[in-house]
């Protein structure tokens, strides 16, 4: 029986990564993002040969939307991994914080906070009928207090908090939650904060597939509740 993971943001990025990645190990895939032309075309090029592959175009913010995708995953027998990883820079290019506007904090936290707890809670049964694992994105900006990014890293600091929090609450229950900071990355989400530079210089998201390959290895209870850097010279297993 194949393993069934659901990733969002799937279409480019860190998420398309992880999908190619996944797919050579025979996963089942639920993939989701908001541009359906770009989401189809990349799933169709991923090899079929593992696994299924079904892709579901729209905003992990819509409920709608996520009680759709948790139908499709009960639709092919569960979950073992969700991958919360769609999020949302705000307005670029970046303003301070003092001059973000409210609305869009709002939207930032709705993206990236809201969005990534509701499909947890969306899910929770099926995660739970298989002992599952909820890998959260999020940032070095959670903790760096950077410049222009006070929005889309308070966002990520409190995805960090649902994370811990959750891995606590779900210990019981046989569901496994950590946070990811996957490092800079060659991406559009990175480029958008910085228009108009050259950002070559940064690694493509391939550079954090040697992470995802060890935490996918590990026992989800003996991880659960951890912070990882997906690019550090080392992981560490909980004490």
């Amino acid at each position: 029986m194949n393993r069934i993971a659901l990733i969002t943001g799937a279409s480019r990025g860190l998420g398309a990564a992880l999908a190619r990645f996944l797919a050579g190990q025979r996963y089942d895939l639920l993939l989701t993002a908001r541009e359906a032309g770009t989401l189809e075309t990349f799933a169709e090029s991923l090899d079929r040969a593992g696994g299924r592959i079904a892709a579901f175009a729209g905003d992990v913010a819509d409920p709608d939307h996520r009680r759709r995708l948790a139908d499709a995953a009960a639709s092919l027998g569960g979950l073992d991994l969700l991958v919360n990883n769609a999020s949302t820079l705000g307005p670029t290019p970046l303003p301070p914080l003092s001059e973000l506007p409210l609305v869009a904090l709002e939207d930032i936290f709705g993206v990236n906070v809201s969005a990534p707890l509701g499909m947890i809670q969306a899910t929770l049964p099926l995660l739970e009928e298989r002992g599952g694992l909820v890998i959260n994105v999020s940032s070095d900006a959670a903790i760096g207090g950077y410049p222009g990014w006070g929005g889309y890293g308070a966002s990520k600091a409190a995805l960090d908090l649902v994370s811990l929090t959750l891995a606590n609450e779900l210990s019981g229950r046989g569901v496994a939650v950590v946070a990811v900071d996957p490092g800079d990355m060659r991406t559009a989400l990175h480029q958008a904060a910085y228009p108009g530079e050259d950002i070559s210089d940064r690694p493509s998201p391939d550079a954090a597939l040697p992470f995802f390959a060890w935490l996918l290895g590990q026992e989800p209870t003996r991880i659960s509740g951890r912070r990882y850097a997906a690019q550090a010279e080392a992981w560490e297993l909980a004490a």
